[in-house]
């Protein structure tokens, strides 16, 4: 695709009720990991097991931001952020993922979104990013039916205690990576791997996502309720025959398996056959409980990647071509600066007639950041998020119905199990001191942003 040169990057250009944030994920910024009543997370266990996380880093201080939530908004309101993005911490409030309640936790919480409505800041919450309780994984996790009930009853008292502030509700955060990594390659919490794991994972998210939805609306009917999902743009390796399909099993994996069931589509099995095995785990009556009607899809995008056939990889029989190998310019997670991707990504949701919304729930770049004379220059990151901008306006200047654009992330944090290396926060983080200073990207961020007409 073509270079786009110089459009006119002005927020009004996205129109009046674009949703202009800043994500962020409650146990990659809170720490606090056991006070106030706090149970163990699947992350606060997994992190205490020696090489599953580089430098054998953990969340327990993270951020720190359960004590500095008010420093941390207040940086969120100065940047001129409308929507800030944050989740609950399902232990947090339910220590063992069950009844009974711990109300501190709760208090917690309600803490965060007062301050947030106190700032003008429209808080935008996440029921599930990740730290399930991990009395509920000593039962299975998601791999085990009853799951859907616990989070059925999660979720309501999250709707209770906080729908009369919070309008807008995302239900689960990039379901095909906690089950791909934590249930399939073990490489995350739970670190679960195999089909006999990883299959179960996908069709109790999926029921549980529409009946959490279903919950929202029942009795919230005035709320906005979306689900997020991960999304990479991919394209095949070379145009033979073996590659194309491999590129079409990848696509199904990463970016069809959790919507396609949720818009009434059903699993992709045709395209991926290995998800026909989802058979056993399929109950009577599901058809009708997997799909739900969410007022807005999430879209979380970063990269593209290229694909190629390989008799390898059992299941997909598919691997990636390496963007390191490609010599393409890379971020810190060796990602591919590709900023076309978000583009197709949101032409290829938006082809779905059953989506109301599309809204870019995640969208940044981990880059190498010095913190030097109270500065950090971070150029690239801030031209990634300027490129990534003019793709969204292009898809939304030719019809697509997206609405909104949340940065990831507001401050460096622990980057599950890359550990705190890799840097996405528009503030850097000492994570000695907790020191904050707002980088470039972050004031062109806010300088980008006030440019909107109120």
């Amino acid at each position: 695709m073509k270079d786009l040169g110089q459009v006119d990057l002005h927020p009004n250009n996205f129109g009046p009720d674009f949703q202009w944030g800043v994500s962020t994920a409650a146990y990659q910024i809170e720490g606090a990991h056991d006070i106030d009543g706090k149970g163990l997370s699947i992350w606060d266990v997994f992190t205490s097991r020696r090489g599953k996380v580089k430098n054998n880093q953990h969340g327990q201080v993270a951020c720190d931001f359960y004590n500095c939530f008010e420093n941390d908004i207040r940086y969120v309101r100065d940047l001129n952020i409308p929507n800030f993005r944050f989740s609950v911490s399902w232990p947090r409030i339910m220590p063992t993922g069950r009844y009974p309640v711990n109300q501190p936790g709760i208090d917690y919480y309600n803490r965060v979104i007062d301050f947030c409505l106190e700032c003008g800041i429209e808080p935008w919450l996440t029921l599930y990013h990740w730290d399930l309780p991990q009395a509920l994984e000593l039962k299975g996790g998601w791999t085990n039916r009853e799951i859907i009930d616990w989070f059925s009853d999660y979720t309501e008292l999250c709707v209770k205690s906080f729908g009369d502030r919070v309008k807008n509700w995302m239900v689960m955060n990039e379901p095909s990576v906690f089950t791909g990594a934590g249930y399939f390659l073990g490489i995350h919490a739970p670190g679960k791997t195999g089909l006999k794991n990883f299959l179960p994972a996908i069709h109790h998210v999926t029921l549980s996502t529409s009946a959490a939805g279903r919950i929202l609306k029942n009795i919230l009917p005035e709320a906005k309720v979306g689900t997020t999902f991960s999304c990479s743009h991919i394209e095949p390796n070379t145009s033979s025959s073996r590659d194309l399909a491999a590129a079409k099993r990848v696509d199904a994996l990463l970016n069809r398996t959790f919507i396609e069931p949720v818009l009434g589509l059903g699993y992709p099995m045709e395209d991926l056959p290995v998800l026909r095995r989802l058979e056993k785990y399929i109950k009577a009556g599901d058809e009708a409980l997997m799909p739900f009607d969410f007022d807005f899809i999430g879209l979380q995008n970063y990269t593209r990647e290229i694909v190629k056939s390989s008799f390898f990889t059992p299941y997909v029989w598919a691997s990636l071509v390496k963007a390191e190998k490609r010599n393409v310019p890379i971020t810190e997670m060796k990602w591919e600066v590709y900023p076309p991707s978000i583009y197709h990504i949101i032409k290829k949701f938006n082809a779905y007639p059953q989506i109301r919304k599309i809204i870019i729930t995640e969208n940044g770049a981990a880059f190498t950041d010095e913190l030097k004379d109270a500065e950090v220059r971070d150029i690239e990151r801030t031209d990634y998020i300027r490129e990534n901008l003019k793709y969204v306006l292009k898809a939304k200047d030719e019809g697509c119905k997206v609405d909104g654009y949340f940065v990831w992330t507001l401050t460096d944090n622990f980057e599950w199990a890359e550990g705190y290396h890799p840097r996405f926060g528009l503030i850097y983080v000492d994570f000695e001191t907790q020191e904050r200073v707002i980088k470039h990207s972050g004031l062109w961020y806010k300088s980008f942003l006030k440019q909107k007409t109120r």
